[in-house]
């Protein structure tokens, strides 16, 4: 799978979970100025999870799709 493919899933995953967590009131407030504050919340979530999605022990237990980097890079070797 080539890098640029890896980066767009990788995203995918991390705004889907974002936007999961804010559904809830994005159904429940109907209008969107009063939904703002939790389209801030799930691109804070997204963001948050990209950085945690980044972190060497993290990667190594991430499947291979979602896998940044070499191999040996994400076990720990140079």
């Amino acid at each position: 799978m080539t890098p640029t493919t890896t980066r767009a899933l990788r995203t995918v995953v991390q705004t889907a979970v974002g936007l999961l967590l804010a559904l809830p009131a994005l159904v429940d407030s109907g209008s969107l100025p009063r939904s703002l504050p939790w389209v801030g919340g799930a691109l804070a979530v997204s963001g948050v999870l990209a950085r945690i999605m980044a972190v060497p022990a993290v990667q190594a237990v991430l499947p291979g799709w979602l896998r940044t980097g070499r191999d040996d890079e994400v076990r720990g070797r140079s």
